[in-house]
């Protein structure tokens, strides 16, 4: 007779993951109890993976109704939210599913790498994650367009007016992606086929992929206190222990967008109007980081190579360390403390240097008299360079870290770089991108 405490220790059964049905295949049996504690992982994968769900029912839903002409869009939108059944409601579901989607999964990302779960046999499956991740940012820009209002024209407008910048292809790449040379009927029709089709298939696919290498794994990466035996709290069944604690974060995931969704719905301004650009005219807001370094940096930097620099980065990072850490967040105490003092560089010195590059440099730029990529791109890259590398030296010097606490201090910067350059788009950017307090916009 077995014994079901979930609180005493337990041997784990030869297999664990016993698989005699679908859902068996999808779920293990038995897990770790260290592994199902919500501070753990905060439940952020379950999270997305229940937008994701929300996404697609309430977009198959919404196809029924709309009309991708673009003469057409801006009202069967307009017909939708007025005179169907919950029209409204189902639009604010996907709207607020979408942009929820966006930051649960950069949260999941930053929990898999601030508890060192990116390396080793996990290596491929971050590479899904990443991919999974530029779906989900190209699943929400595709999709920005359709409501055809003023806002989401302009912005898709400077969005893929960024792609000009790419060397040699930028402008063919450019006309590939509207269908011509403007935004217009061909852009929506790909955009629309795009969003309602290959997205969620590509989804579906790097979804189930990512969820197949977390079992390969063995689960969500543990802390070293709990290898080992690899379970020194025991282990306990999926159902109820774990399925539980599933089923009460997915419904107060759905409680929240239903509060938003019915509370704020989604927003649907004036029709598109392509000869009258509103002021100011941003990107959406997940790309307004990119659009701030386009304030600050010449565009070749700014659209290009940052972006390509950070994206390599990423890639090349679960080849750089070893697991042994893994597991465990911020992976050490001297790795949770200069991660505290790298983000409170980065959310310090940003706001700095936007200041200053807003009131105490000239229009002139860097070196007045010199070419814009020189005196906006290589110079200002040049003491970027210089900065990160003293900033380098003083926590080598100071604490000595380990290489992987190095790299996440480093990650924990950027990030907070990152959030300041879209805060700073998102709120305190006026007319002509002038710098303004929030309650001046």
């Amino acid at each position: 007779m077995e014994i079901r405490n979930s609180t005493s220790p337990a041997k784990a059964p030869r297999n664990p993951w016993p698989s005699r049905s679908l859902l068996g295949h999808l779920r293990p049996a038995r897990v770790p109890l260290a592994a199902i504690r919500f501070t753990h992982t905060f439940g952020l994968g379950g999270m997305a993976v229940v937008l994701i769900l929300l996404l697609m029912a309430s977009g198959a839903l919404m196809i029924f109704a709309y009309d991708p002409a673009p003469e057409r869009a801006y009202q069967s939108i307009e017909i939708m939210q007025r005179d169907l059944l919950f029209g409204r409601l189902l639009r604010g579901i996907h709207y607020w599913s979408a942009n929820l989607l966006i930051i649960i999964a950069v949260l999941h990302l930053l929990r898999v790498f601030l508890t060192g779960a990116y390396v080793g046999r996990r290596r491929r499956n971050w590479l899904v994650g990443l991919g999974l991740l530029l779906a989900i940012l190209l699943s929400a820009f595709t999709g920005y367009l359709l409501p055809w209002d003023q806002l989401s024209y302009w912005a898709i407008t400077v969005s893929t007016s960024m792609l000009t910048y790419v060397p040699v292809i930028g402008e063919k790449l450019r006309y590939i992606v509207l269908g011509g040379d403007t935004v217009g009927p061909a852009t929506a029709v790909v955009f629309y086929a795009l969003h309602s089709t290959v997205m969620p298939v590509v989804l579906l696919l790097l979804l189930s992929w990512h969820i197949w290498y977390v079992r390969l794994a063995g689960g969500v990466v543990l802390p070293p206190t709990t290898k080992g035996d690899a379970t020194r709290d025991g282990w306990v069944p999926f159902a109820p222990d774990l399925l539980q604690r599933e089923i009460a974060v997915a419904l107060i995931v759905i409680a929240l967008v239903m509060i938003l969704a019915m509370t704020f719905g989604a927003p649907h301004g004036e029709p598109a109007n392509p000869g009258i650009s509103p002021n100011p005219t941003k990107a959406p807001w997940y790309f307004l980081g990119i659009q701030e370094l386009l304030l600050h940096f010449h565009p070749l930097f700014a659209a290009v190579v940052m972006p390509m620099l950070l994206a390599t980065a990423l890639i090349a990072v679960s080849w750089s360390n070893d697991e042994s850490s893994g597991g465990r967040w911020f992976l050490t105490a001297s790795g949770q403390r200069l991660a505290t003092i790298s983000s409170l560089a980065g959310l310090v010195v940003t706001p700095a240097l936007i200041l200053a590059d807003e009131y105490l440099i000239t229009a002139a730029g860097w070196l007045p008299g010199t070419a814009p990529v020189i005196s906006h791109g290589v110079a200002p890259a040049v003491l970027t360079a210089a900065g990160l590398g003293l900033f380098y030296l003083a926590l080598r010097r100071l604490y000595k870290p380990s290489r992987m606490e190095t790299v996440q201090s480093f990650f924990v910067f950027f990030v907070a770089v990152l959030f300041v350059l879209t805060v700073t788009g998102i709120w305190f950017r006026g007319e002509s991108m002038a710098l303004v307090w929030p309650w001046q916009t």
